[in-house]
């Protein structure tokens, strides 16, 4: 069993969608065993379902609720986090994570496509930032977490929207923080920009090239030369809930093995 700490996060309470696996999964039990409380959501019921009771037994309690969640929908997301204010008994860190992607250039994305990415990995994040804020603002000091990726500042070739959409996040991330700071209210917000992460989503080059190719093609332009974790982002998530990140506002975090410099 991992080594539970329950100090940098203790007494926090977090929200964290796309948490059926990846880095949203990971996410959540990092928070957990740093002391916070964790509401999961995710479209996947049954796969939330089970990390939320793989992290309860891990702790020997209840440290974790889950719910299933489409996070385009507006009114699913104000019932949602009313349910998880009421199980946690507040709310002080929201991680908008839930994210997806598809293939295609401007030609030949088509309309449909275009507005299922940017519905999931844009209006979604807008919408948790306006629904969560008069929660976090009684939880004050409080912490929003999108993710966002390389792709913001690094185009990835055939992925137009995908591109577009985190260049998005990042972007609607100053807004929200420079809004709140202009009110005085203690919730900051910040973007984590990933590059390419050992999960499900490389899986598909693995299988295509094989590993040690796959990493050799993907890590093309990353100094690091290697994939990351998925603790890698869920310990940059830790710190930007934690208040040890109180002066850190409408930053961009590159969890990125230095890609972004080169």
């Amino acid at each position: 069993m991992t080594e539970v700490s329950a100090h940098r996060v203790a007494g926090k309470k977090a929200f964290i969608t796309g948490a059926a696996g990846g880095l949203g999964a990971a996410i959540a039990r990092m928070l957990a065993r740093h002391g916070a409380l964790v509401f999961l959501t995710d479209i996947d019921e049954a796969g939330v379902r089970a990390v939320g009771e793989a992290i309860n037994a891990e702790h020997g309690r209840t440290v974790a609720w889950t719910a299933q969640q489409n996070v385009r929908d507006e009114e699913r997301w104000q019932s949602v986090l009313a349910e998880a204010d009421a199980a946690m008994g507040g709310l002080s860190v929201l991680v908008n994570n839930a994210g997806i992607g598809a293939l295609g250039g401007v030609e030949s994305l088509t309309p449909k496509e275009w507005a299922r990415v940017m519905g999931v990995n844009v209006d979604a994040v807008y919408l948790g930032c306006k629904y969560a804020l008069p929660l976090l603002k009684q939880h004050q000091p409080a912490s929003i977490i999108n993710i966002s990726s390389l792709a913001a500042f690094k185009v990835f070739p055939d992925y137009t929207v995908y591109n577009a959409s985190k260049a998005a996040v990042a972007s609607l991330t100053k807004s929200v923080a420079v809004d709140c700071a202009s009110q005085q209210v203690d919730v900051r917000c910040n973007s984590i920009h990933p590059a390419f992460i050992r999960t499900g989503i490389v899986e598909p080059f693995f299988e295509q090239l094989g590993e040690q190719e796959a990493v050799r093609k993907l890590t093309r332009g990353i100094p690091l030369k290697r994939l990351g974790e998925v603790d890698d982002v869920a310990y940059a998530a830790l710190y930007l809930a934690s208040d040890e990140s109180r002066y850190i506002t409408a930053a961009e975090l590159r969890v990125d093995g230095g890609a972004s410099a080169v």
